[in-house]
Formats: C-alpha cells, sequence, structure tokens
C-alpha cells in the first residue's frame, strides 16, 4: 500500500496536482507546456468529454478522428515533468482507493507538443524536430532507482569529452524515445537528440547581466557529433519525458515547432500559427 505522504490524493480520490483518475486518463495523452494551449487543440475535437484543472495543470479528454485523446499542460521544466509523469502512472497503474498497486500495468502513449530553438543551420524555422533521445543537462533522473539502466552512456561519455564538460553541472544522461511513436512522426521531418536545459538564460547560454558558465555551450552542441547522431535542438523538458517514461513503462516522443534558429539569429515571424501546424500535423499522425 502506498502511504498518504508518498500518494497524494484529493478528497475526491484523485492524483492531487494533476486532479486526475485513471478513467479519466485515455491511452493517448498530448502533453503542453503553456495551459492555453490544451484548448488550441481540445477545439478540433469532435467531442470533449473531460475537462480539469489545478494550478497549471489543465487537462482536456475528448474524441479526433474517432480516437480518444488526452491533453495535458505541464508548465516549463523537467522539475514539473517529474509531477505529471509520476502523477500521470499513479491515476492509471494504482486503484487510488485502496492505494494497491493495479494487477495489470497500463501502458500509456505520452506525446509532448512544444516550442524550441534549432542548434543546426540547416533547421528551418516553422520545421518540426523529432526527438529521437533526450540528453538531459537538468539533473533529474540519477534521483531514481535504476536510471542507468535506461540509458544511453556511450553518447553521454561522448558528449562530456566533446564538450569538456564541467565536473560541477549535473551529469549528461541520455535516453531514447518510443521507436514506434517515432515511426509515426518522422515523415518529413528532422530528427535528432535534443537537449534539455534546466532553465532559459544561462543554461541556454544566453547572456543578459549574468555571464553563462559555458559561454560556448552552443556551439558545442551544434558541433557534436556520434556516428549518425547529432543534436538538434535545445528545450526544457524532453530528458524527464523520455527518462521517467522508459523507468515507468509508457511509450514517449517530443515533437517541436522550431521557433527560432540559434545559430542564424532567426525567429518566426508568426508563433501562433507554428504552433497551429504542428498541432494539426500532430493530431493526424496521433491517429491515422
Amino acid at each position: 500500500m502506498f502511504a498518504e505522504t508518498e500518494l497524494i490524493l484529493t478528497n475526491e480520490k484523485r492524483v492531487y496536482h494533476i486532479n486526475l483518475k485513471g478513467e479519466d486518463i485515455a491511452d493517448d495523452v498530448i502533453v503542453v507546456g503553456d495551459q492555453h494551449r490544451v484548448a488550441q487543440i481540445s477545439a478540433h475535437f469532435s467531442k470533449i468529454e473531460f475537462k480539469t484543472e489545478h494550478r497549471e495543470f489543465v487537462t482536456h479528454t475528448g474524441i479526433y478522428n474517432g480516437k480518444r485523446i488526452t491533453v495535458l499542460s505541464t508548465g516549463i521544466g523537467t522539475d514539473n515533468l517529474d509531477i505529471v509523469m509520476n502523477e500521470l502512472d499513479a491515476a492509471v497503474n494504482i486503484n487510488l482507493e485502496t492505494r494497491e498497486l493495479n494487477p495489470t500495468h497500463r501502458q500509456l502513449n505520452i506525446i509532448r507538443l512544444g516550442t524550441s530553438g534549432a542548434l543546426q543551420a540547416d533547421i528551418p524555422v516553422n520545421g518540426i524536430v523529432v526527438s529521437s533521445h533526450g540528453i538531459g543537462l537538468d539533473g533529474l533522473l540519477p534521483f531514481y532507482h535504476g536510471w542507468e539502466n535506461v540509458c544511453e552512456n556511450d553518447i553521454s561519455d561522448a558528449f562530456i569529452k566533446h564538450t569538456g564538460w564541467m565536473p560541477t553541472l549535473p551529469f549528461p544522461y541520455c535516453v531514447k524515445a518510443s521507436e514506434a511513436l517515432i515511426s509515426k512522426f518522422k515523415k518529413g521531418t528532422h530528427i535528432g537528440i535534443t537537449a534539455t536545459a534546466p532553465g532559459f538564460y544561462g543554461p541556454q547560454g544566453r547572456q543578459i547581466r549574468l555571464k553563462a558558465a559555458m559561454p560556448t555551450l552552443n556551439e558545442f552542441l551544434t558541433d557534436f557529433k556520434m556516428g549518425e547522431h547529432r543534436i538538434t535542438n535545445f528545450e526544457m523538458e524532453t530528458s524527464a519525458l523520455y527518462g521517467l517514461g522508459k523507468l515507468l513503462n509508457h511509450q514517449c516522443l517530443t515533437a517541436c515547432v522550431i521557433i527560432a534558429n540559434r545559430v542564424r539569429k532567426e525567429f518566426t515571424s508568426d508563433y501562433k500559427k507554428s504552433v497551429e501546424i504542428l498541432i494539426q500535423e500532430s493530431l493526424q499522425r496521433l491517429t491515422t
């Protein structure tokens, strides 16, 4: 039995932060950072059967192309993904009345739709990048037992050597995406490793008043290659999604629309249009 201090529930026996029960959640879950993007996606549904919200976590479950889909906002960062992934899994794999593990594991397809900055000159603004791997600069996954077993340590080792990674920074763990989901999303997209940062400014090499400890980090990321693998983009969630998803036995994928090319110093002229293209394209790929 999971103790009340470990598995926190509401009075209605819903998992606390995301305010959900297993029955509220479809097998296909789209996660987005911005809570306003949930309604933007569910506007495409033929029917919305369930809505809830608590703090930054907004959920709509409904029907698109005859398929049940849940859309859930996570907020920004791997710390928020830590909450969402653990609580999604608890909602579908634990009996919230008895606090006992269900006898049969329920596996979710969890697809993150986000925005990102490209780290390769040939990836155009408004293009879509699908993350073959997430390389985490955030330090989250090593807090979990067995984390080494889901990591691509050869990529991490090559990355550390290439960048001269500072020993004061978290270990750059690397986790692979779901091959089944990549096969649905790869056509017409750019495939590569996504670097996940624990912040938006210094951890992504940006400098305003504070100077970055690794001011040439972006150049190292752009130049990194290991066999067919290269780092295509920078964001703040994928490594946690992939790492926790693997540990919890769910299928996970990130698809990001590129709103800026960090190498060419270009930014999209229409941010909202870029996101809408990603949404429509992803809903079609997920349901056909």
